[in-house]
């Protein structure tokens, strides 16, 4: 595959550049500028920029006029007057990490010297997500928190089938791999929107896909993604757990993977429609409760979550018998350990269905375990397309669980667990029954990398429990006051 190898030239230059102190991360954030302005020279819609900021004025140019000029252009593209929200969004606040001339001119080079036309043949879109995929692999960039198994992605974006016409929002963007594989999707099944009216085809690029994304680097990342993939913009610079979570579109469809552990600073949810989790600085428990929220009746989830959410007591339990009533929770995927590259914690998928009524709406909860009796996932063994097959054929054709489905018995992986089976464990969700062989499977581990992670996922998952434990401890402490408070009165 000719994009593999260039993706894989591209990513050679990051070791000249380090010579530079840029980082990993920072390499790919340059290398988005660069390409950026390549790429709308390849596809030539250069008449989104000024003449003195494109491709070629760039290129031409050597030394420090080159590095100087490079300069002023982040600047300018990032300024009030350009009136293309896509590319000030982008470049917003953009300044570059090159200290050396001749690192810049041999990135314009190399970047020069790429087999475009191949490249625009497998898609620029493709092209870029290769080198997202790339950084993400590599454990030293420490970008693999922002970065979802594509194999993952695909599987719960097959199952739930995006429709032309659904607003498909994913909260918690990262670098908009959800999103991408939505459309990626309907396009394969709309001859890439040729077979739309003119009308639908104007809603899917430019109104079908929304979301947010925390931090700014990665939303630089996000937007061109999406925009190589033909979608302009959707994903704001927000906070999902801030006010700005509240003005997010309702949603046909949600497909996300929310980042775990606490709030920055221990900061607590903002939000005025928080009844669930607004005490709680717990981020996974209050994206839960902002799906739900954000769900229009019948509107569609595939949500990635680490065990606590399933077990977590008080207000865990709260949320997840507040979900049951408002939701079928149809489909529980227990995931296998080691498939996110930055962390070893141990994760499920959520698969449910916003209700017509507000009670009542969980009948039986059917959960696959993928992670029992599996091999060790990382460097030497990753994820694969296969390794979901029998998930997604035990899951059935309805998007939303209600196919013919069999139980595989208690040797099995696939089992279904009633309302009232749950109702009589308080509601935890914490569903296994295979011998866990989790340790057993971090013993055949072999590369240090992995080694690493396994031991950083159990730190994590203890941290996460103290952290919770420390949540409920205070929000007992403001019950306990607040009733003395009304004894007193």
């Amino acid at each position: 595959m000719i994009t593999g190898d260039i993706v894989a030239k591209l990513w050679s230059l990051c070791h000249i550049l380090r010579d530079d102190g840029v980082t990993y991360n920072e390499y790919v954030t340059e290398l988005t500028y660069l390409l950026f302005l390549k790429m709308l020279e390849e596809t030539k819609k250069e008449d989104r920029l000024p003449k003195s900021c494109r491709w070629r004025e760039l290129a031409k140019r050597d030394g420090l006029d080159q590095l100087d000029h490079y300069k002023r252009l982040l600047l300018d593209l990032g300024k009030p007057e350009i009136k293309d929200v896509l590319v000030r969004t982008i470049f917003t606040d953009a300044q570059t990490r090159l200290r050396k001339p001749t690192n810049l001119k041999a990135l314009t080079s190399a970047i020069d010297q790429l087999d475009w036309f191949s490249a625009r043949e497998e898609g620029l879109g493709t092209l870029y997500e290769g080198l997202l995929q790339k950084n993400a692999e590599d454990k030293k960039s420490g970008a693999g928190q922002y970065f979802t198994p594509r194999p993952l992605i695909d599987c719960v974006v097959r199952l739930l089938r995006p429709q032309v016409g659904e607003v498909v929002q994913d909260p918690a963007a990262g670098t908009a791999g959800f999103l991408v594989a939505a459309d990626r999707y309907i396009k394969d099944r709309t001859d890439d929107l040729y077979k739309l009216t003119e009308q639908q085809g104007h809603f899917q690029r430019h109104s079908a896909f929304v979301g947010a994304e925390l931090v700014p680097d990665t939303h630089r990342l996000c937007l061109m993604n999406l925009l190589l993939h033909g979608i302009e913009g959707g994903v704001e610079l927000a906070d999902t757990l801030s006010p700005d979570g509240e003005r997010l579109p309702k949603a046909d469809l949600v497909l996300t993977n929310p980042p775990f552990g606490t709030k920055k600073g221990g900061g607590r949810p903002t939000r005025s429609d928080f009844s669930i989790t607004a005490e709680t600085s717990n981020k996974q428990l209050a994206f839960v409760e902002h799906v739900v929220r954000v769900l229009k009746s019948g509107g569609r989830v595939g949500m990635v979550v680490p065990d606590n959410v399933l077990f977590e007591d008080n207000m865990g339990r709260r949320l997840r018998t507040w979900l049951m009533e408002l939701c079928n929770l149809h489909t529980i995927l227990r995931l296998p350990t080691g498939i996110f590259y930055a962390q070893g914690v141990k994760t499920n998928v959520l698969f449910f269905q916003r209700g017509k009524s507000e009670k009542a709406n969980t009948k039986a909860v059917w959960v696959y375990d993928m992670r029992a009796n599996m091999p060790a996932f990382g460097k030497t063994r990753p994820l694969a397309v296969a390794d979901f097959a029998d998930f997604e054929k035990a899951y059935g054709d309805d998007p939303n669980g209600g196919g013919k489905r069999k139980a595989d018995g208690e040797g099995g992986r696939w089992r279904c667990f009633s309302r009232e089976e749950i109702r009589a464990r308080n509601d935890n969700l914490d569903l296994s029954w295979l011998r866990d062989t989790e340790v057993e499977a971090e013993q055949e581990l072999t590369e240090p990398e992995d080694i690493a992670a396994a031991i950083m996922g159990h730190l994590t998952a203890a941290l996460s429990e103290i952290e919770s434990l420390s949540d409920e401890l205070d929000s007992d402490a403001v019950d306990q006051g607040d009733a003395v408070s009304e004894a007193a009165e």
